[in-house]
């Protein structure tokens, strides 16, 4: 089989029909642009709405929570503890939000090659006073420094410094609550603590997360305010916060913890669960579209090399009388629609990504998310080589059926016919 001749002939044809292999090209150009704009923006979409939340969530967090006793007391009986008890109104056992011994555990976790950092965390209820008004909110105490590592919390910090954190009785407040409390930086805010604890603190930044019910109730102090707010000791902690080189260890790793330590332990996919699913159904979705694209592109190949078949009858009769095998007039077609399918597939990729740039460069200018200025795209390159694959993979199937017809066309009865 001489391929350079076969190639040769293909190119002939379609330029005889060119505007027909216009069509067909554009068409395969249309698909992939599309579905490389689309696979892109929603991607882009899903890193965005990720990291609302996934950057601000630890991959693995350390706590103690309140819950039943494991061993309620009749078990601790020799008599009952083999026998079926039913029992009723056992409280909870309050073991203290504190996490036992929390130096001795950070300075561990630090020694794991697998992690990051760890930030130690004060998380408490508290009521925001403002005149005869209290409004309920959480008070975070932080490590500035760990914090900043791990969550780059100043990404969040809309007026001041997440720095200015370091001064004695400090606090940063969510938008949503300053403008409740017509509160503006360096005004002085009262704060009441679950045990009556009464506080003035000084703003020195307003934080907009972008998640209404974390800016109208978060608040950020630093550990040893929180700690004095609290009237608690310096090793006070009542959170761990992980983060992982490895991501997708954090439920392993979490439950490895929570054996080790006998502590509560949650991993960020079981945190973050309801975020995991709608990314991964976004994400579906535009990959079904792009595709359906490509198939639509596909059939108007197949359409056209059928319509070319009709239409060169003689020539191919031709090409079989004078030593054209079926087998040379079947690749001579599946070459033309490979020529199609690779330059519309080309053309497709650079289109693709100038679309992307396009939106890319898109104001998204809105106040509910500060540190957003453009519509999001991820540039991943394996969505072109996705692109481009598909592109040839439909372009030879949608070429093949009307080549194997060629291929087995009798050129006697096509010359009789005339």
């Amino acid at each position: 089989m001489n391929f350079k001749l076969i190639l040769n002939i293909a190119i002939h044809l379609l330029r005889a029909r060119l505007k027909q292999t216009i069509v067909a090209a554009v068409g395969v150009t249309f698909g992939i642009a599309m579905f490389i704009s689309l696979v892109s923006f929603m991607n882009g979409l899903n890193d965005l709405l990720d990291g609302l939340m996934l950057n601000r969530t630890p991959h693995v967090r350390l706590y103690n929570e309140i819950k039943p006793s494991e061993n309620q007391p009749i078990m601790l009986s020799d008599k009952y503890k083999k026998n079926i008890n039913f029992v009723s109104s056992i409280k909870p056992k309050d073991r203290g939000k504190s996490i036992y011994n929390s130096k001795a555990i950070i300075h561990n976790l630090k020694q794991d090659s697998r992690i990051i950092d760890v930030a130690p965390k004060i998380t408490t209820p508290v009521f925001f006073n403002s005149g005869t008004i209290e409004i309920s909110g959480i008070i975070n105490g932080i490590d500035v420094p760990a914090e900043e590592k791990l969550f780059t919390l100043s990404d969040y910090i809309i007026k001041g410094k997440i720095a200015d954190l370091d001064q004695n009785n400090s606090i940063i407040i969510g938008k949503g609550l300053a403008d409740k409390m017509l509160l503006v930086k360096g005004d002085v805010i009262k704060i009441t603590t679950a045990k009556g604890n009464l506080a003035t603190l000084k703003i020195v930044g307003i934080s907009q997360i972008g998640i209404a019910e974390i800016d109208d109730v978060s608040s950020y102090t630093s550990l040893a305010t929180a700690q004095k707010l609290l009237g608690e000791a310096t090793n006070y902690i009542t959170d761990i916060q992980i983060k992982l080189y490895d991501i997708t260890a954090a439920p392993v790793v979490a439950k490895e913890f929570h054996e080790k330590f006998e502590l509560d332990t949650i991993d960020y996919q079981t945190a973050n669960s309801q975020f995991e699913t709608g990314s991964s159904v976004r994400s579906i979705i535009s990959y079904a579209v792009g595709i359906v694209l490509l198939i639509v592109a596909g059939f108007g190949i197949y359409n056209i090399l059928n319509m070319m078949i009709f239409e060169k009858m003689d020539s191919i009769a031709i090409l079989k009388a004078t030593g054209f095998s079926g087998n040379d007039v079947k690749w001579i077609f599946i070459s033309l629609s490979m020529i199609i399918g690779f330059t519309g597939g080309v053309f497709g990729l650079v289109f693709g990504f100038v679309f992307t740039k396009i939106i890319d460069n898109i104001p998204f200018n809105t106040a509910a998310l500060p540190t957003i200025s453009t519509y999001p795209i991820n540039y991943n390159p394996l969505f072109y080589v996705i692109g481009i694959t598909f592109a040839l993979v439909t372009t030879f199937i949608a070429g093949l059926l009307p080549a194997l017809k060629a291929s087995k066309i009798d050129p006697v009865e096509i010359i009789r016919g005339k």
